[in-house]
């Protein structure tokens, strides 16, 4: 199941379906678009078998009482970005976001992010909040917000090409530890306890990282694939290309090898910003309490199912 329409992050999984790859591992692959009720829930639910999400999310889910381990991280490199329109002037720094409205999605984890860079600039770290509308431009462009979070692998390859321009901030430039864009599969963990499961996830993940290396490998046509193989979503063939590209080029997705995906999880940076959202206070039990310890990145993800 998807966590999102479909974009370049999903490129992999449709180029192994379109290129036979996961036909040539013996596996049968149906994608799900996302559900309201999130990729997590689907999967904890048996309604999907994988599910895109992150790490963090993970950490989140199982606090509440999910059982769910990450298996593949897509992105080995911060791809979240925090943007006001560069038209505004009066916001140079992370500081200046002091007292302004964040546009978002209600979720405790960035407004976590969003504080410490406030503070790691000198700020007081307080903000406001707006629910983000369906297009995040145009809640800032109509003034209901004055800044919000942005892909650079998409969003920010739209402002490049259509605009508004953006001023954007990074978050580790700012204070925040570790890599908050662990980005990938999950699976139920009790699901894996099933020898032929295990058996049928590695094949997945093989699969997969071939669609993947193909992207990297390919981006004009692997874009050209994902256009048509997902027409219902009425991707712009010339972001979709522009991102793939700019993916391939900066090397969001990998280490050294700019045409292979690694797809581990690099344990110490995703436990740097566990920590970190620990000490925020982001991660609940069921309660509503603060869970009683930080969450333990190698107790959430493995990297035992990438061939």
């Amino acid at each position: 199941m998807l966590d999102w329409t479909p974009n370049t992050n999903h490129i992999g999984i449709y180029a192994a379906q379109e290129l036979g790859y996961f036909k040539d591992q013996g596996i049968s692959v149906k994608v799900l678009p996302t559900a309201q009720a999130g990729a997590e829930t689907s999967i904890e639910n048996g309604v999907a078998n994988v599910g895109f999400t992150t790490l963090s999310n993970v950490a989140a889910f199982n606090a509440q009482g999910a059982d769910l381990t990450f298996v593949f991280d897509l992105t080995q490199k911060q791809v979240a970005r925090w943007c006001a329109l560069a038209s505004r002037t009066d916001i140079k720094t992370p500081k200046d976001l002091d007292g302004k409205t964040f546009v978002s999605f209600g979720s405790a984890e960035q407004s976590a992010v969003v504080a410490q860079m406030i503070k790691g600039a000198g700020g007081s770290g307080e903000f406001k909040t707006a629910t983000a509308g369906t297009n995040t431009f145009q809640t800032l462009t109509s003034g209901k917000g004055d800044f919000a979070g942005f892909y650079a692998t998409w969003e920010g390859v739209e402002s490049k090409l259509k605009g508004p321009e953006l001023n954007c901030f990074m978050a580790s430039d700012w204070g925040v530890p570790g890599n908050p864009d662990q980005l990938g599969f999950a699976v139920k963990s009790s699901w894996l306890k099933d020898g032929d499961h295990q058996e049928k996830l590695r094949k997945f993940l093989k699969a997969s990282r071939q669609g993947y290396d193909y992207a990297l490998a390919n981006p004009n046509k692997a874009a050209d694939l994902l256009v048509k193989a997902t027409k219902q979503s009425q991707l712009d063939p010339t972001l979709t290309k522009t991102s793939m590209e700019t993916i391939s080029r900066e090397q969001y997705w990998t280490n050294g090898d700019p045409k292979h995906l690694p797809a581990n999880t690099d344990f110490q940076q995703a436990q740097d910003y566990l920590d970190f959202q620990y000490q925020a206070g982001t991660y609940t039990g069921k309660d509503g309490k603060k869970a009683p310890k930080a969450p333990q990145a190698r107790e959430l993800a493995s990297n035992d199912y990438l061939q």
